[in-house]
């Protein structure tokens, strides 16, 4: 790629874009479980559950337009899994086969790895998300297993994949 991928924490002003790159999502693919787009209302209150505590939002910049973000979020409310977290990366669609997620996926696993109240990072990816496993295969996650059918979008039942790594 001929432009140079800047990673930063992400920021209060980056919630529109991360909200459109989320709901194209959302509608147009599987990536996400989610039918209905999300409002700007709710995805404000997304981003206070991060950048803090050991749940970093990080965003990818390319010619000063984001063009993805990764995530490590709460895994379950449960006090006994609080150090473990579930990842989450999404591209622009515009930005996809330029090694933004690659880059993106590096820098959460670096902030992970130095973060010593994170033990396991989980990843649940939609079946047929072939980019996406070889993304975490790349960097050595390990596959946990299939759950059939656990969710419908589009009339189509979907399976999920689980990853872990251990950091």
């Amino acid at each position: 790629m001929s432009n140079t991928i800047m990673i930063r924490r992400g920021e209060r002003q980056d919630i529109p874009t991360l909200l459109d790159i989320y709901n194209y999502e959302v509608l147009h693919g599987v990536a996400t479980l989610d039918i209905r787009p999300r409002t700007l209302e709710e995805w404000t209150e997304w981003y206070e559950a991060h950048n803090i505590k050991n749940h970093p939002l990080i965003v990818a910049v390319v010619n000063n337009t984001v063009a993805g973000y990764a995530t490590l979020s709460e895994y379950r409310t449960k006090e006994a899994y609080a150090s473990t977290v579930e990842l989450s990366i999404y591209v622009d669609p515009s930005y996809r086969g330029q090694g933004v997620a690659s880059r993106l996926m590096a820098e959460i696993l670096h902030l992970a790895k130095e973060d010593d109240s994170i033990h396991l990072v989980v990843s649940v990816i939609t079946a047929g998300n072939e980019a996406s496993v070889a993304l975490h295969n790349k960097y050595n996650f390990t596959f946990c297993g299939t759950i059939r059918e656990v969710g419908v979008k589009n009339d189509t039942y979907l399976d999920i994949e689980n990853y872990m790594l251990l950091v």
